[in-house]
C-alpha cells in the first residue's frame, strides 16, 4: 500500500511560449526539469495508478478543476476508482499482517479502508446527482477554470 501524490504542473508551450497547465498530473520527481508544480492541484493516488515515468494513468484529466459536466462525471468516476483501489490496497496489507504482533496496525489499516470506502460512497452519490442534473439541463456547459491557465496536450 502506497499513496502517491501527483500534481499538475506549469510548462512552456513550445509554439506560443506561453505558460500552460500540463495535461497529466505527475509526481514531484517526474516534474523536476519539466516545469513548476501547481501544489493546489494535489491528487492522492494509489501506487498502481502511476506509470513508470511518474505520471497518473487513471484518467483524471483536469476534470476536478472545472470542466464541463461530462468531464466532471468522468473525473468523479476516476476518483472513485482511485479511492476504491487505495481501500483495497489497505485491505490486502491488513490481511498480510501477523494478527498477534500487528493488531494495532491491522486496526488502523481497516479504519483507513472504511474511511476510503465511505469517501467512495459519497463520490458515487455526487456523481449520480451530477448525472441527474446534467440530464435536466438544456445543454448548458460549465466554465473551464484549470487554475487560470490554458490546457496543453502534453
Amino acid at each position: 500500500m502506497t499513496d502517491v501524490y501527483v500534481y499538475y504542473f506549469l510548462v512552456r508551450d513550445g509554439s506560443t511560449n506561453e505558460t500552460v497547465l500540463s495535461r497529466w498530473p505527475a509526481t514531484l520527481d517526474a516534474i523536476k526539469g519539466k516545469g513548476e508544480p501547481v501544489m493546489e492541484s494535489q491528487i492522492v493516488a494509489d501506487h498502481t495508478e502511476i506509470d513508470g515515468d511518474g505520471f497518473l494513468i487513471a484518467g483524471m484529466v483536469n476534470g476536478s478543476h472545472g470542466a464541463n459536466g461530462a468531464h466532471a462525471v468522468n473525473d468523479l468516476t476516476a476518483q472513485i476508482k482511485s479511492v476504491e483501489l487505495r481501500a483495497a490496497s489497505r485491505d490486502r496489507e491488513a490481511l498480510n499482517l501477523d494478527e498477534a504482533t500487528q493488531g494495532k496496525d491491522r486496526y488502523m489499516l481497516s479504519l483507513e479502508s472504511r474511511e476510503l470506502r465511505s469517501q467512495a460512497k459519497k463520490l458515487k452519490k455526487l456523481r449520480a446527482d451530477l448525472m441527474a442534473d446534467e440530464l435536466s439541463r438544456d445543454n448548458e456547459t460549465f466554465d473551464i477554470e484549470n487554475f487560470g491557465y490554458k490546457v496543453n496536450a502534453e
